[in-house]
């Protein structure tokens, strides 16, 4: 729900100088997307944040991703979700930038999809299409980060995801700290 104010007028309004609210229903769906968002945001930052530098280039095997490799494509799937959702659908394989880039580049392509989100702008894919491929992949990539980071040795603590908190709107690099990790 969304309060909007009105100055008051004749015709069944408020009176003159008085203020009026006006409830507008939200779309639930476009709202859990918009949490979504910031959920992805939340578990990206924890999964990137305090690695080093030399975790980008980290190869468990030879014939998997780096670390640096799974965020550009991360930030990739998040430019082409924005561009479907807008109507016009474009792909790019992006080369990976240096790890502090690359990690700057997926909070802005984060901070571009919530501002198209939270604008009245309408959506040309439904909000459960866009989950269940660009958002679902780019959830399962941040894990295999985080597992990356343990088979590198730069290992992330655990938390609560249930108690973390999480509020639709905050996709950038400032999220709030965990109340407890583990090992």
């Amino acid at each position: 729900m969304v309060a909007l104010e009105s100055e008051g007028v004749n015709g069944g309004q408020a009176a003159a100088g008085c203020r009026r609210i006006m409830w507008m229903a939200s779309d639930p769906k476009r709202d859990l997307f918009r949490h979504t968002l910031a959920t992805l945001a939340y578990r990206g930052g924890k999964a990137v944040r305090g690695a080093p530098p030399e975790f980008a280039a980290y190869r468990a095997a030879q014939t998997t991703r780096t670390p640096g490799q799974i965020l550009a494509h991360i930030g990739d799937l998040l430019a082409w979700s924005l561009s479907v959702a807008k109507g016009k659908e474009e792909w790019f394989n992006s080369p990976p930038l240096p790890w502090d880039q690359e990690v700057a580049r997926f909070f802005a392509a984060l901070e571009l999809f919530e501002a198209y989100l939270a604008s009245d702008a309408p959506l040309h894919e439904s909000a459960e299409k866009l989950f269940q491929g660009p958002i679902a992949d780019a959830l399962t990539h941040v894990g295999q980060i985080a597992m990356l980071r343990r088979m590198a040795g730069c290992a992330m603590k655990g938390e609560n995801y249930h108690r973390a908190d999480i509020v639709p709107g905050r996709v950038g690099p400032g999220q709030t700290p965990p109340h407890r990790e583990f090992d």
